[in-house]
């Protein structure tokens, strides 16, 4: 029979052991709902009431209960009215679950926890975060970094950004020609609220260019087709006249052509992005609205260059930037932008942002990075339906598919062996 010595130091062995014998062979493992201490605040939840109810249901092994909060989308109340126990006090939890980054100050040593930490990418300013969280000997996993078997990631917001960016784009089109007035996303309660101002927007014939083919931009379709935009095809879209408004999906390679001229090559794009260039161009001087949806690689080409918005050829004046990569494929998005300041102007003469709606040469640009903050509550229920139903499993089973382990970027005070390429960003040895 195996020591408790034998399970910490065997990991053959702590792979296919319970969770409850693993987390100090407790005979219960205990979850943590934290408060979401981030500045600007975020109203998301990892789990709802309801679902952390039923974690207690589908694991009667596992305790869970809420730190107190006064910004959740749902009250202390609602927790205890589903008997989640609300708590000051989390440090004696085993596993913590948030939503965005946890302030340094607040990460308990030795504790696992869930929540995005925007540092996979190197992003600089999480540096000391992923210090930190070595330093603790946390174990952190990484919603972004769970994924199946296929390589295919299983819980994201994505969806909900798309909604919500969409919406956003048509909002500011009202705003920027005084033609209609809709609530903003966060006014409203939920989506069904949302989709009662569906009725107040009258388009003229405008032609709409998305990209994108992911979560993201299917929510945005939600949006386009739920206010009856009618969907045409690329070509259409840019050779022929409309009476009513349309919109395009984008994919890749609608806009990306090989510098050689050889045919496009959708698998060697994503390996060798620089041997390629946009042909976005033919779509900026017909539409009048972007709604940037898709992914985007900072070694791949970007959609077009200040240069290009000069010519008086360029069309495009509202680009809703849902994936808000500053300084990157787009060169009107200088900064992000907050819900409670949606939109600003980008002046392509003096590359500069000025106020929003102030002139009509300027690209008015929304560019929100935390989207999906303006639905929390629907955003919430979808995120923890896949964290219930898709990752509980695993972390509270024996992770026979490899989930938690392919996500898991630190453990014992140390990168795990596919995070390896972190350690010189993690050491701070090196300007990411």
């Amino acid at each position: 029979m195996s020591t408790a010595a034998d399970i910490l130091v065997n990991s053959t062995l702590v792979d296919n052991l319970h969770p409850k014998a693993v987390f100090n062979n407790m005979s219960k493992v205990k979850i943590g709902i934290i408060k979401e201490g981030k500045i600007p605040i975020d109203k998301r939840v990892p789990l709802t009431p309801f679902q952390a109810k039923q974690v207690k249901e589908k694991f009667p092994e596992v305790e869970i209960v809420a730190q107190t909060s006064d910004i959740r989308c749902f009250s202390d109340e609602d927790y205890e009215s589903e008997n989640i126990p609300v708590v000051k006090n989390v440090d004696d939890c085993d596993i913590l679950l948030g939503v965005k980054e946890v302030p340094i100050p607040e990460l308990i040593e030795g504790k696992t926890y869930f929540f995005f930490s925007h540092t996979i990418k190197k992003q600089t300013y999480n540096q000391k975060l992923l210090r930190t969280i070595l330093d603790k000997k946390i174990k952190m996993i990484d919603y972004e970094t769970l994924t199946d078997q296929a390589g295919k990631r299983i819980i994201a917001f994505g969806r909900w950004a798309g909604i919500v960016g969409a919406y956003n784009g048509i909002w500011t089109f009202g705003k920027r020609y005084n033609l209609f007035d809709l609530r903003r996303a966060s006014e409203c309660f939920d989506l069904d609220d949302l989709k009662t101002e569906y009725a107040k927007v009258k388009l003229p014939p405008i032609k709409i260019a998305l990209t994108g083919g992911g979560r993201v931009a299917k929510g945005a379709m939600e949006v386009l087709m739920g206010m009856n935009i009618r969907k045409v095809t690329p070509a259409a879209f840019v050779n022929e006249r409309f009476d009513f408004p349309v919109f395009t999906q984008l994919n890749t390679r609608d806009y990306n052509t090989r510098k050689d001229g050889t045919p496009f090559s959708r698998h060697d794009f994503f390996k060798n992005p620089e041997n390629y260039e946009s042909s976005f161009l033919q779509y900026a001087q017909v539409s009048d609205i972007l709604i940037a949806a898709a992914y985007w690689d900072p070694h791949a080409p970007v959609l077009f260059k200040r240069e290009d918005v000069l010519h008086n050829d360029f069309k495009t004046n509202i680009i809703a930037d849902i994936t808000c990569d500053i300084e990157g494929s787009i060169p009107s998005t200088k900064q992000p932008s907050t819900i409670e300041d949606p939109i600003y102007d980008f002046n392509p003469s003096d590359n500069v942002v000025e106020a929003p709606l102030t002139d009509e040469g300027n690209i008015t640009v929304m560019a929100v990075d935390n989207l999906p903050c303006e639905l929390p509550r629907d955003a919430s229920e979808s995120f923890g339906n896949e964290l219930l139903n898709n990752v509980l499993p695993e972390l509270l089973g024996d992770d026979s598919k490899g989930v938690i382990k392919r996500a898991t970027i630190t453990e014992n005070g140390d990168l795990t062996e596919k995070y390896e390429y972190l350690r010189d960003y993690a050491e701070g040895r090196i300007v990411p």
